[in-house]
C-alpha cells in the first residue's frame, strides 16, 4: 500500500509582502495622532500668551 502525502494548498506570496507591510486603513497611528493634538495645542497656547502679552 502507497503513503500518499497531500502538500498544503500554496499561499498567494503577494499576501504575505502585505502583511509584512503593515496594509490596512491609509490613517496615521495612534502614536501619530497623539503627537498631532500636542503640537495643536501647544501652537493655540503659544497663540493665546501670545496675545495676552500685546496691548
Amino acid at each position: 500500500m502507497k503513503i500518499t502525502i497531500t502538500s498544503p494548498k500554496s499561499r498567494n506570496p503577494l499576501v504575505a509582502a502585505a502583511h509584512f507591510r503593515r496594509a490596512g486603513s491609509h490613517r496615521p497611528r495612534g502614536g501619530a495622532l497623539r503627537q498631532q493634538t500636542g503640537r495643536t495645542l501647544r501652537r493655540e497656547l503659544d497663540q493665546l500668551s501670545h496675545s495676552k502679552d500685546s496691548p
